[in-house]
C-alpha cells in the first residue's frame, strides 16, 4: 500500500484523474464518501466562500479538478428596493496577500489577508451565477452552493423581514426545482463589529435566523458559525443555540482586532479543534443531530482527519488553494489540482496515509472490505 501510494503521488503529480475518489476505492478499497447539507459527496473536500468561487470560470475550472462542492462568494441580503441592511460588508475586496503567521505556540501557518467582505456586484449577477452553479449541480459534476449574509438585527429589534423575503424567494427562483440549498455566512468580519459585542444577541441570531429564512421558500440550510470574541465555553454554546439548522459549519476565521482584519492558521485550526473536543454532536439517530462541516487551517489530510475525528463529515478550505506553487508537490495542473493532489495523495501526510495508519492503529476498521472515512465522524457522534 505504502509503495502504491508513492508511486500514486508522483504519477498523478502530473495529471490528477478528475474522479481520483473511484481509484482510491479501486486500489486501496478506501470509500472517501462524504456529504455537506445533506447531499453525498465523492469525498470531504469543498472550497468555502470567497473570490475563488465568484465567477463561472473558477466553478468550471473546480469541477474538472474533481472538487466535491464550493460554497459561492457570499451576497448580501437586500429587499424589493435594494436596500441592504449590511451594506457595509459589500464593499470591494483589496488585493489577496498570501503570509504566513505565527501561531501562539510557534507554529508558522499560512493565512490570506485581505480587506474586502461580501459580493460588490450586482444582485442579478449573483442570480446568473447560482444559475451556473445549479446547472453544474444538476449535471452532477459539483455540487455549488449560494451563501448569504442577512440582517441581523440588535435585541429587542425586529428582523428585517422584506430582505429576507426578497432574497430567499429570488435565490430558490434561481435555483429552480427542489429544495434551495443555502449557506448563512456569520462572517470573521462581523465578529469583530460592535454589533457582536453582546452574547445574548449573537445567540438570538443563532436561534431565529434559521426560521426567518425557511418562512419563504423550501431551504436546507447550514450556518456558518463566526469565531466570537469570547471564550471557548460560549463557542459551545453557539452550536447548542443553531439547533435550527440542517448542517453547521465550524468555525470561521480569527478577528485581528489591532490589525482590523480577519486570520487563519495554527491559532485557528488549534482554537476550532479545542471547542469541537468540549461539544458532543448528537447521533444520526436522534431528532437534533446537525452534521458538522470543518473549516480553518486544513492544510494537510491528517487535518481533515482531525476534523472528521471530532464529527465533521467534510471540510470547506479557501487559504491552501492559493499558497505559492513551490508549496504543492505536483508539477502540473490548477492550483485546486495540486491542492486536491496534495490533501489526498501525499505519502506521508495525505488522507489516504492517514487513514491507513488509523487502520494499523486500530482505531479504524474494515467494513465489507473497505475502510470509510465517514466511519470516523460517525465514531465520534456514538462514542
Amino acid at each position: 500500500m505504502r509503495a502504491l501510494l508513492a508511486r500514486d503521488c508522483e504519477r498523478f503529480g502530473r495529471s490528477l484523474p478528475r474522479d481520483f475518489a473511484a481509484h482510491v476505492r479501486d486500489a486501496y478499497r478506501i470509500d472517501l464518501s462524504a456529504h455537506y447539507l445533506g447531499e453525498p459527496l465523492p469525498h470531504p473536500v469543498g472550497k468555502g466562500s470567497g473570490q475563488l468561487s465568484l465567477n463561472a470560470r473558477q466553478l468550471e475550472e473546480d469541477a474538472d479538478a474533481g472538487l466535491a462542492f464550493v460554497i459561492l462568494k457570499t451576497v448580501i441580503a437586500q429587499d424589493e428596493a435594494g436596500a441592504q441592511s449590511m451594506a457595509a460588508w459589500a464593499i470591494h475586496e483589496t488585493k489577496m496577500k498570501v503570509e504566513q503567521r505565527r501561531a501562539a505556540s510557534g507554529v508558522e501557518g499560512w493565512t490570506v489577508t485581505w480587506k474586502g467582505r461580501g459580493w460588490d456586484r450586482s444582485f442579478d449577477e449573483y442570480l446568473g451565477l447560482v444559475r451556473a452553479a445549479r446547472d453544474l449541480a444538476r449535471a452532477g459534476r459539483l455540487l455549488a452552493v449560494p451563501s448569504v449574509k442577512y440582517h441581523l438585527p440588535r435585541l429587542g429589534e425586529p428582523f428585517r423581514g422584506g430582505e429576507y423575503r426578497f432574497t430567499t424567494q429570488s435565490l430558490g427562483a434561481a435555483w429552480g426545482e427542489g429544495p434551495l440549498l443555502l449557506e448563512k455566512d456569520f462572517s470573521p468580519t462581523l465578529a469583530g463589529d460592535a454589533l457582536a459585542d453582546d452574547r445574548a444577541q449573537i445567540l438570538r441570531w443563532l436561534r431565529e435566523v434559521p426560521s426567518q429564512v425557511r418562512a419563504h421558500a423550501p431551504v436546507r440550510l447550514a450556518l456558518k458559525l463566526m469565531n466570537a470574541r469570547f471564550d471557548d465555553a460560549f463557542q459551545v454554546e453557539m452550536l447548542q443555540a443553531a439547533c435550527g439548522a440542517d448542517a453547521l459549519v465550524v468555525f470561521n476565521r480569527l478577528f485581528d482586532d489591532r490589525l482590523g482584519v480577519a486570520y487563519g492558521g495554527w491559532d485557528l485550526s488549534d482554537r476550532n479543534l479545542r471547542v469541537l473536543d468540549a461539544y458532543r454532536p448528537l447521533p444520526p439517530s436522534t431528532a437534533l443531530y446537525r452534521p458538522l462541516c470543518g473549516t480553518g487551517n486544513i492544510h494537510s489530510g491528517r487535518m481533515i482527519i482531525e476534523y472528521a475525528r471530532r464529527g465533521c463529515s467534510s471540510v470547506q478550505l479557501h487559504t491552501f488553494f492559493q499558497l505559492p506553487l513551490s508549496e504543492y508537490p505536483a508539477t502540473h495542473g490548477s492550483r485546486t489540482q495540486r491542492a486536491l493532489h496534495k490533501l489526498i495523495f501525499d505519502p506521508a501526510d495525505g488522507l489516504i496515509a492517514g487513514l491507513l495508519e488509523l487502520e494499523n492503529q486500530g482505531v479504524l476498521e474494515r467494513r465489507g472490505g473497505e475502510l470509510h472515512f465517514l466511519d470516523l465522524a460517525n465514531a465520534h457522534r456514538q462514542g
